[in-house]
């Protein structure tokens, strides 16, 4: 019987008990004057009726097990799209909304996995932050397009040198952040063609110092999570500056959800993976719309429902807010 329990799930994770295994939340230092308004911020903006869970997979088989998952999406059809760098799982993980797994594909075409969306087709894209690869799949898992971005630094420290998310303009062309060594976004067209680029490193606008997440929202802003400058970048798709939003600390994971924008972020100075928050906020004015606690802050995503995703979550357990009373 606890054999068959034990084999019955296997963990992003598993069940409440099990994820307190997983790492804590690295030590905090005390709140700068930074962090102490940004606390004061959230503090008077509504808390949303998110109520996280974590994510559970069944294994598809034994000895399967999944390692940090670095980013998640989701399709229309209410598959979640892991993508996780352990060695007993392919990288790409498709699951089913009740856990099981209906798919898996990527053995062997990755070095550092790093972000996966979702089309607005419905085909499936990822970056790799070593290789400085940008795939697209279907959802089968069939590859259809790669583009070599390129033009990394060489050696590559600790495997991360390159890309780090992708985004979908209305008119089909492909946006891609490079911000792991280079600090720039890149343009392409829907068949891989290079359009443009933008960007150097810096503080200024335009610049970046690790532009980690990139989205487009529904009038065509770009947005560029410009993560350890401690700020969020708008600009047109040509490139041009629009603004900034400077005081949500520092943010990992970008999602367009209509007019709004969600911000998995945390206090700048605090070290990664610390407890922060997904935010909402207004995409014209910059105003928070309201917040939920979470810890963990890499990639993120909102499904159809409303439901938030987040990876890798607390103690490396991903995670998943559905609307709650």
């Amino acid at each position: 019987m606890r054999a068959t329990i034990a084999a019955a799930v296997v963990v992003l994770g598993l069940l409440p008990a099990l994820a307190s295994q997983g790492p804590a939340a690295p030590p905090q230092s005390p709140p700068d004057a930074a962090e102490t308004t940004l606390r004061a911020l959230v503090a008077a903006a509504p808390r949303l009726a998110q109520v996280p869970a974590p994510l559970v997979v069944t294994p598809p088989s034994p000895g399967f097990a999944l390692g940090m998952v670095s980013w998640v999406a989701a399709a229309a059809d209410g598959t979640v799209y892991l993508l996780q760098r352990g060695e007993k799982a392919d990288p790409i993980v498709a699951v089913a909304p009740d856990g099981t797994v209906r798919r898996s594909w990527g053995k062997g075409l990755f070095v550092m996995p790093h972000a996966i969306r979702v089309d607005p087709r419905g085909n499936v894209w990822t970056t790799d932050a070593a290789s400085s690869h940008v795939r697209k799949f279907t959802p089968e898992g069939r590859e259809l397009l790669d583009i070599a971005v390129g033009e990394q630094p060489s050696p590559c420290r600790n495997n991360f040198c390159s890309t780090t998310d992708v985004a979908f303009a209305a008119n089909g062309h492909v946006f891609i952040a490079d911000g792991y060594a280079n600090a720039r976004i890149l343009e392409y067209t829907a068949d891989g063609t290079k359009v443009r680029e933008w960007g150097t490193p810096g503080t200024g606008p335009g610049q970046f110092n690790l532009p980690h997440s990139i989205q487009i929202d529904a009038a065509g802003v770009v947005y560029v999570a410009d993560r350890e400058n401690g700020r969020v970048q708008r600009f047109d798709p040509t490139g041009k500056f629009l603004g900034e939003w400077t005081g949500y600390g520092k943010t990992f994971g970008l999602k367009a959800e209509g007019t709004a924008m969600w911000l998995a972020t945390q206090p700048r100075q605090q070290p990664n993976l610390s407890p922060g928050w997904l935010l909402k906020v207004d995409g014209a004015s910059g105003r928070l719309l309201g917040w939920a606690p979470s810890a963990g802050n890499h990639g993120m995503d909102v499904m159809g429902d409303g439901t938030l995703l987040l990876g890798p979550g607390p103690g490396l357990v991903a995670q998943r807010y559905r609307k709650g009373a």
